[in-house]
């Protein structure tokens, strides 16, 4: 039986309800918060093993909650799922840049809720083991494992975890094009649920972080993407 604990951020009770139950009924303790600032409360003094969180809350919004539990407060190493109704790439990207680990837009099945929960805590445990020490030169683009840095043109990006590991499997074969399911498998251990819609996130944000040598990832229509040569 599981016996991680997730904390419910989640503002509507029919929702918040639905998630909780699932929860337990699959072997989870569960708390449920109906905003942001009492969930940071209880990080504080009893932070989770997983955090579902909503983005539209009264009070401070998901975003935000998402920014001090990753940077600014607790710099928590704990997985955040975002929940929520905007289904808008820009919302998820810039959920992701903040340190999310991955998102469900609603409405959404148990199913769905319960795969991407198990992923993300599989992945939780499992995540250094693929990448080894040897460090990347490509262009004006270090990738150097051991530190868990990117380094382009002499400066620190700040990448996700899921966006390293993507990021490291296209530049370490350069010219390979690797499918989507083929990068999530690399990113998060081969057990993840695969969507088209949540590698070209990730992509997006890679891009968006690298700045111009972003262009060096290239979509190849149909397939998936490669770093170019």
């Amino acid at each position: 039986m599981n016996r991680e604990m997730i904390y419910i951020v989640e503002d509507e009770d029919d929702i918040a309800e639905l998630e909780r139950y699932n929860l337990i009924r699959d072997g989870y303790r569960v708390k449920v918060f109906g905003t942001g600032e009492a969930a940071l409360e209880q990080i504080k003094t009893e932070p989770p093993d997983l955090l579902l969180l909503d983005l539209m809350l009264p009070g401070i919004d998901g975003l935000t909650v998402c920014r001090r539990i990753k940077n600014e407060f607790f710099k928590a190493t704990f997985p955040v799922i975002m929940v929520t109704a905007k289904g808008e790439e820009a919302d998820i990207v810039t959920g992701l840049e903040l340190g999310a680990d991955d998102y469900i837009v609603k409405p959404f099945s148990p199913r769905v809720l319960l795969a991407r929960v198990k992923s993300v805590l599989r992945r939780q445990q499992t995540s250094e083991v693929e990448i080894d020490n040897e460090s990347i030169k490509h262009d004006a683009m270090s990738i150097l494992p051991d530190r868990h840095e990117v380094i382009v043109e002499g400066k620190p990006v700040k990448l996700t975890g899921t966006e390293f590991r993507i990021l490291y499997a296209l530049v370490r074969r350069v010219g390979r094009v690797f499918t989507r399911y083929q990068l999530v498998d690399f990113a998060r251990g081969g057990d993840a649920m695969v969507t088209d819609r949540s590698i070209d996130v990730h992509i997006v944000a890679i891009r968006r972080k690298l700045g111009e040598i972003g262009k060096l990832i290239e979509t190849v229509h149909g397939v998936g993407y490669r770093c170019k040569e």
